[in-house]
């Protein structure tokens, strides 16, 4: 009954977490349609996929025993799919060549963390305990710097009084992924899975309550940006551009 009982959390979680991942869709559909990163910070895409690496990792038979862990396997499979996408979208769309190699640079350390990982608990460690542990400690610290990436946007909200830069279905989706995987660890008696996601519930519902207190407060970028994207027109046109928008 508990089995069945935990793989439906798991099952829940892997709708909660693919949500998440799948949040920043919008955010970068913005990025796309504008051709710019804007104020958006890379850091929560570039530390949601090594959380996604390293639990897949996690996930697979050479570190946990058997499949007893395949829900995380498949959510964060596509976690990489997806986070690997929008880390590439951003750095076609940087405008700055600094910020380009600056997110590159980032990126490439995380995936060296990854493989290093990787290679120490298949090579070097030789049971599933302590690759469970070892895996699981990198991938408690990947986590918990997931959970708390957003409190950069955090800053900026309190910063501009505005939430245009920090998205509410990643701080919802963030909450209800963190709630359905600590259920999820709790079932498993696994403390790797179950403690990071505390955390997540605490800055989930933190994000939340500042974006609930700011969220009437928005600054209107959007006829700022578009001036500046127009400012070769006539001032005359400049301003029937924005009078068309309001």
């Amino acid at each position: 009954m508990q089995d069945k009982l935990r793989m439906a959390v798991g099952i829940m979680g892997n709708a909660a977490s693919a949500l998440l991942y799948a949040s920043p869709i919008l955010t970068f559909s913005t990025v796309i349609k504008k051709k710019s990163t804007q104020e958006f910070s890379s850091v929560p895409y570039i530390v949601a996929l090594l959380n996604a690496l390293i639990y897949t990792w996690y996930g697979l038979p050479i570190v946990s025993k058997g499949w007893e862990n395949v829900p995380l396997i498949t959510v964060n499979g596509l976690g990489v799919l997806l986070e690997s996408s929008f880390v590439l979208i951003y750095l076609w769309f940087s405008s700055s060549r600094a910020t380009k190699v600056k997110v590159a640079a980032i990126t490439m350390s995380i995936i060296a963390v990854f493989v290093g990982t990787a290679l120490i608990s298949g090579f070097v460690l030789h049971d599933h305990h302590r690759r469970k542990v070892f895996v699981g400690s990198t991938g408690l610290v990947a986590s918990i710097a997931l959970y708390s990436s957003p409190l950069v946007a955090m800053r900026q909200v309190i910063k501009t009084k505005s939430v245009e830069f920090m998205p509410f279905y990643l701080s919802l989706f963030t909450l209800l992924a963190s709630c359905c995987w600590a259920g999820y660890g709790l079932l498993s008696h696994d403390l790797f899975i179950m403690s990071p996601n505390l955390v997540g519930i605490f800055l989930g519902i933190l994000q939340l309550m500042v974006y609930w207190k700011y969220k009437g407060r928005n600054v209107e970028h959007t006829n700022r940006w578009d001036v500046e994207n127009n400012k070769d027109m006539p001032k005359q046109e400049q301003m029937m551009e924005i009078d068309n928008k309001s």
